[in-house]
């Protein structure tokens, strides 16, 4: 089969101006929670994009964690690739694509590590392993063999013990949006998008864009 011929004619709903909320955090919450009751496999996995200073663009799929009207937070390892790119270069974009509703929501903004105080408490929170994993893990970095990575595992799980505390390289990113764009599939193509896009006097302008 030829991957061109690969295609599927998006019919599972409409978004329509009159569909959506007129705070795009609001109307975020609202698509996430059917993607929840929709049973979505992971529906808080998203694609998240940084530049370097290289220039060059880099992308990985992250868990959400939080999303208010303050923005949207996850968790990493700071000296990560995407952790020094976000150091150069504090701006990142989001995506989160739930297929089987056909929906895609596109999200731009400034990144800032959250307080302390809010990653040792999501830190805590995590099962043990996890937790040792973020500790012995040095994200982004070469290893030998996959029993040189649990060897350090073993090592941390052996200094650690059950209590082991947040590594200062470790904690979380939370994206200040700019722009907000909710896709959904439509037939021939005509998909609907509609944007928000954040106004220096602080109100969103919303408007409908060609697909």
């Amino acid at each position: 089969m030829s991957i061109a011929s690969l295609r599927k004619d998006y019919s599972h709903a409409s978004l329509s101006e009159n569909d959506v909320l007129d705070d795009p955090i609001s109307q975020f919450s609202k698509w996430f929670d059917e993607a929840i009751t929709a049973k979505l496999p992971e529906p808080n996995a998203m694609s998240l994009a940084t530049v370097g200073t290289d220039h060059r663009p880099s992308s990985r799929i992250v868990l959400i964690k939080q999303f208010d009207q303050n923005g949207f937070t996850w968790f990493t390892n700071y000296a990560s690739r995407k952790g020094r790119d976000l150091h150069a270069n504090p701006h990142a974009a989001l995506l989160f694509h739930w297929v089987e509703l056909e929906r895609q929501v596109r999200i731009e903004g400034r990144v800032a590590q959250v307080p302390a105080e809010e990653s040792d408490e999501y830190f805590h929170s995590r099962p043990l392993g996890s937790r040792i994993g973020a500790i012995a893990s040095l994200q982004s970095e070469p290893v030998a063999d996959r029993a040189a990575l649990e060897e350090q595992f073993t090592r941390s799980e052996q200094e650690q013990g059950n209590e082991p505390q947040r590594p200062e390289h470790w904690g979380g990113y939370r994206l200040i949006p700019e722009y907000i764009e909710f896709w959904q599939g439509r037939r021939s193509r005509l998909h609907d998008r509609i944007a928000y896009a954040l106004q220096p006097e602080g109100c969103w302008q919303r408007q409908r864009l060609q697909p």
